[in-house]
């Protein structure tokens, strides 16, 4: 893994910044966990971001605070949408990170929205 990439993996948050069809940067803030060589994030399957990555898989990654608000230099990176039994195995890595509150986030949007209401990504510096 990319030295910066394995930074930012520890990183309670990270900015994903992606592109609207205009080239627009879309920036916000996920939890992150390292796997492997990869930074993974989960989110929302129905979040606008999801929609921006299936057209266009480039990435901006940086450090930032639970609000957004960015504390290092982007990254450039590639996104890679991961399939469902992935995505169930990231879900306990997630949880492993961030505690209690990551358990009670991730098994509670399981359990009220469902298992496909979430997704993972992957991202592997350019």
């Amino acid at each position: 893994m990319d030295a910066e990439l394995a930074r930012l993996a520890d990183a309670s948050y990270v900015l994903v910044t992606t592109f609207r069809k205009d080239g627009r940067k879309v920036p916000t803030a996920v939890w992150c966990a390292r796997d492997g060589e990869e930074l993974i994030f989960w989110t929302r399957s129905d979040a606008g971001k999801v929609k921006r990555l299936r057209r266009n898989q480039n990435v901006e990654i940086a450090e930032c605070d639970v609000r957004g608000k960015q504390k290092s230099e982007p990254i450039p990176g590639v996104a890679r949408q991961l399939d469902a039994a992935e995505t169930d195995r990231i879900r306990k890595v997630m949880a492993r990170k961030y505690g209690l509150s990551g358990w009670l986030v991730i098994y509670g949007s399981k359990l009220f929205r469902g298992r496909d209401a979430t997704i993972c990504y992957a991202v592997s510096s350019t």
